[in-house]
């Protein structure tokens, strides 16, 4: 993984810091994976905007992904690393023995022509899917289901990785990439290695441009709103808008949202650091 600092050519690629996309082997897509993608621009059926900030961009169709990893036993081989434009890590495209093409998130170091596997009995080695219950202790690994054969959804951006700690009868203690450490069945998937590019996170956009192009739209700050617009606008001259809270009037920054009687609480063996 690395990435690139512009020349200041422009005032806009003054900070640019780019991705260096060295993983990316090429930049055309399985046409027998790709679905349209719809656009919201944040509004519901009838029209009405529920959710601000977001409409227009660059764009998109959608990559089928598996994230069930339910191919068991059968070996598969890695064509190609690509770029895919709705999320953050790349993606890999498989192609199993029986000649079935399937997009997988692509695990950091994986490279083309490599073999992966998913199932019993596959050994832990990296892009493999294994069950937790036969998953070496102190292992780590991403794309970790929390229900059986429901498929990924723990731990799948780019750079994610959570660690096994412990086993204990049907429950596997993992702590997640939040620092909360969690029971999830023994009998729940999880892949081998950290999920693929790394350095997302030292990326710089540059200029607010960019935002529009990913079909981000401005967003106001609540301090320079009037008061009928939000708890924290209004006051006279330049006011600090008081406690952080949303426009709802909860509370940011420390305040805990979660339901003290949710179902999944008994899971959570220590919550996450503030």
């Amino acid at each position: 993984m690395s990435v690139r600092k512009l020349k200041p050519i422009t005032p806009a690629q003054r900070f640019r810091v780019v991705n260096g996309f060295d993983p990316i082997t090429t930049d055309k897509p399985e046409k027998s994976l790709l679905a349209p993608k719809k656009r919201t621009g944040g509004r519901n059926n009838k029209g009405k905007m529920t959710s601000r900030h977001i409409g227009g961009g660059h764009k998109k169709r959608y990559r089928i992904i598996d994230f069930k990893r339910n191919k068991f036993g059968l070996e598969a081989e890695v064509k190609s690393i690509e770029y895919d434009p709705n999320r953050s890590a790349f993606i890999a495209l498989s192609e199993y023995a029986d000649g079935e093409k399937r997009y997988i998130i692509a695990q950091s170091g994986l490279q083309v022509g490599q073999k992966i596997c998913s199932g019993e009995g596959v050994s832990p080695e990296l892009g493999n899917a294994l069950l937790l219950s036969e998953i070496p202790l102190g292992t780590i690994i991403s794309c970790i289901e929390l229900v059986p054969g429901r498929g990924a959804v723990i731990a799948r951006s780019a750079g994610a990785f959570a660690q096994l700690m412990a086993r204990d009868g049907k429950f596997a203690t993992v702590k997640m990439p939040s620092g909360e450490t969690r029971m999830v069945l023994v009998t729940c998937m999880a892949t081998i290695g950290v999920v693929s590019n790394t350095d997302h996170q030292l990326l710089v956009s540059g200029k607010a441009g960019r935002s529009r192009w990913l079909g981000r739209r401005p967003r106001t700050r609540p301090v320079a709103m009037n008061p009928v617009d939000h708890p924290m606008g209004g006051g006279e001259g330049r006011a600090s808008g008081g406690h952080p809270r949303s426009r709802n009037g909860i509370p940011a920054k420390g305040f805990r949202t979660r339901s003290k009687t949710k179902s999944s609480n008994k899971f959570i063996i220590e919550r996450r650091k503030k």
